[in-house]
């Protein structure tokens, strides 16, 4: 008897190559001039039928012959749409492309997940002149389903919805594939290399809160793309080139006129830089000096490059102060990196001809857009446009990105949407192939509904904000009386936790897209959809193991022997929603829209709350207290949710506590 895996892998590599010849010629049978005016038209059709049929049977066979559970987790709604695509292709293998639509189902009584494709393709087959009922579409698309591990049954509703229950020993299996192999992200097809543009403050100016959406959004879409198994690189594209650059370091010659010796203790730098803007504009000769000093500093004189890279020093510390409350990873390629690559990259505008003049300046018109990118300005200097430019192609010829996300205000989307067209036209990326996108996202408002501003009108400095967090969830938890039963070391990091992860909660469970109102008093409130709520559920759920006295061996041991039951209609439904996470996943890296992490958490909490109420895991003495009986496949339940809850927080960038 010869290796099983030889032959195993022969047999695949067989079918693979039968699948690729069965293929080429359902292609060939779709060319037009194959069935020019022959006889055999209707017999080359049937062909091409029982082919597609064939086709299905050995990519199932293939399919079939993986095992459902490996240390992934399955994705149930894509797992779906692939039997439904099979069971559509074979029930109208004459629509090319047909929809295929697979959701879950959101009333559970009527089933677990819904698939809608009928009525969409009732009106293709009308338009095609093959009238139809959605219905009858239904009643073929059940026929013809597969054989499969996942449906229990199917049934019509109203003009043709297919209602689909899953069959309960599958998501079993799945929920102890789950607890053995840990929180695992889908199969990837492919490791692309994604570049995520984020944070981008200017230097020698503070960070303040309209820089928290872009860190914060950004920071969690790098995680979660990091998580799915991408290979990512975190960009900080800093403001530290151009002409404020010039009077800050006139402004530095006068105040510190032996910086290039003695490093200049400049304790406040953003006092600094008022300091020298107010110069620049009232006096004519310190401004004249300041743009003597920015022809200088692109010149890469020494003494000029010096005071530039301790102004940028000093930035680079507050800068990082507020990065490492955040816990945010970033590596800084800002302006300055790009400045060499300008002109390579203008000459290649103008040798495609597509540089226009208009005095002085050098333009570029991309198709569709309304207003041109002016890539150098008529004094001859570069603007955001080049750098931009030079940035765009430095990420796509250098770093070989797949995926280039651009994560500022929505306000820069037109600017982008400019940048990404002149980048097109001259052949640099096919969108098809190499995704570019601007993830704009709103600004951040008071409760007054306007501006998100101090009380003085100036802009909110974000270290400040960040202080006033702590601040206020230590109040929070003194309320509480967290302080009298916590070590003052898990005080410490409950403060933080809530701090921050209520900061980072508030502004990613809002839709990115749109404004919102900034309120210390609703992040922190431990009712609805809060980080303060969810970290105190996550804690609960962590606690439940530690009050039945049932170690980590123990329920590492029971996940590997022990059933989890879903009789329960509460078990079932936490079930479900568990794993539903890969899918969610899967549609935030569509539409990087993090809130619908952010609902889903807040669902898995309730939904857990839900089951908690009314399945009881833990069973004690009235009298004593101590524990009589565990229900083990409930435990493990609360494991699991306690897993995604975690992974979830991760992803997010919240650190949950197991004590607060």
């Amino acid at each position: 008897m010869g290796d099983p895996v030889t032959e195993y892998t022969a047999r695949l590599h067989q079918q693979e190559r039968e699948i690729q010849r069965l293929s080429a010629e359902v292609q060939r049978l779709r060319q037009p001039q194959t069935l020019n005016s022959s006889p055999r038209v209707e017999e080359l059709r049937e062909d091409n039928a029982r082919l597609k049929y064939r086709l299905n049977v050995l990519e199932r066979s293939l399919r079939d012959e993986t095992p459902p559970c490996g240390p992934s987790m399955m994705d149930i709604n894509q797992r779906l749409r692939e039997v439904f695509g099979e069971a559509i292709r074979a029930s109208f293998p004459e629509l090319e492309n047909p929809p295929l639509a697979v959701a879950p189902n959101q009333q559970a009584r009527f089933g677990d997940y819904q698939c809608n494709s009928a009525m969409a393709m009732a009106q293709i087959l009308k338009a095609k002149g093959m009238k139809t009922n959605p219905r009858a579409i239904a009643e073929k698309i059940i026929e013809n389903l597969p054989d499969n591990e996942l449906i229990q049954g199917t049934e019509i509703a109203g003009p043709g919805f297919i209602n689909i229950q899953l069959k309960k020993t599958f998501v079993s299996k799945l929920l102890s594939n789950l607890l053995k192999n840990g929180v695992k992200p889908p199969p990837l097809s492919s490791r692309k290399r994604v570049v995520v543009d984020l944070s981008s403050p200017n230097i020698a100016k503070e960070m303040h809160v309209g820089h928290l959406r872009s860190t914060i959004i950004g920071d969690s879409t790098c995680r979660l793309f990091e998580f799915m198994g991408y290979d990512v690189l975190r960009l900080n594209h800093v403001g530290d080139w151009g002409t404020q650059f010039g009077m800050l370091i006139a402004h530095l010659q006068d105040k510190f006129p032996n910086y290039v010796s003695v490093s200049p203790p400049i304790g406040d730098l953003q006092a600094f830089y008022k300091e020298s803007k107010k110069r620049f504009d009232s006096e004519e000769d310190f401004k004249v000096r300041a743009y003597q000093c920015v022809v200088k500093l692109q010149r890469r004189e020494p003494d000029f490059i010096q005071a530039w890279s301790l102004i940028c020093d000093v930035s680079r510390k507050e800068f990082q102060r507020i990065y490492d409350c955040l816990d945010v990873q970033i590596i800084e390629r800002g302006e300055s990196f790009y400045q060499d690559m300008m002109t390579s990259r203008v000459k290649e505008f103008e040798d495609k001809g597509l540089v226009q003049l208009d005095e002085g300046r050098k333009l570029v018109f991309a198709p569709g857009q309304s207003i041109p990118l002016t890539i150098v300005k008529s004094d001859g200097g570069y603007t955001y446009d080049t750098s931009d430019l030079a940035a765009l192609h430095h990420r796509l010829f250098h770093e070989k990105a797949d995926i280039i996300i651009y994560v500022t205000d929505s306000g820069q989307g037109t600017h982008f949407q400019v940048v990404f067209a002149a980048a097109q036209m001259i052949g640099w990326y096919d969108p098809q192939v190499t995704r570019v996108e601007h993830a704009g996202f709103g600004v951040v408002l008071g409760e007054d509904k306007k501006k998100f501003k101090t009380r003085s009108g100036d802009t909110v400095r974000l270290m400040d904000l960040l202080e006033e967090g702590l601040k206020r969830s230590m109040d929070k938890l003194v309320e509480k009386g967290r302080d009298k039963v916590l070590t003052p070391e898990e005080v410490t990091k409950a403060q933080r936790a809530v701090a921050f992860g209520c900061i980072k909660y508030a502004d990613l469970s809002h839709n990115r897209v749109n404004d919102y109102v900034f309120s210390f008093d609703k992040m922190l409130d431990d009712r609805g959809n809060t980080a303060a709520y969810l970290l105190y559920a996550f804690t609960r759920i962590r606690s439940i193991a530690r009050l039945a006295n049932i170690d980590e061996a123990t329920l590492r041991n029971a996940a590997e022997t022990t059933e989890v039951i879903l009789d329960h209609e509460k078990e079932w439904k936490l079930g479900k929603c568990i794993l539903r996470f890969p899918e969610i996943l899967e549609k935030i890296l569509d539409e990087l829209l993090l809130h619908t992490l952010c609902d889903y958490l807040y669902e898995l909490a309730t939904t857990f709350t839900e089951f908690y109420d009314s399945c009881y895991c833990v069973e004690k003495d009235r009298q004593t207290g101590e524990v009589v009986k565990v229900n083990m496949w409930r435990m493990l339940l609360c494991e699991a949710t306690a897993a995604i809850m975690a992974k979830c927080f991760h992803i997010l960038g919240i650190n949950p506590v197991e004590r607060m």
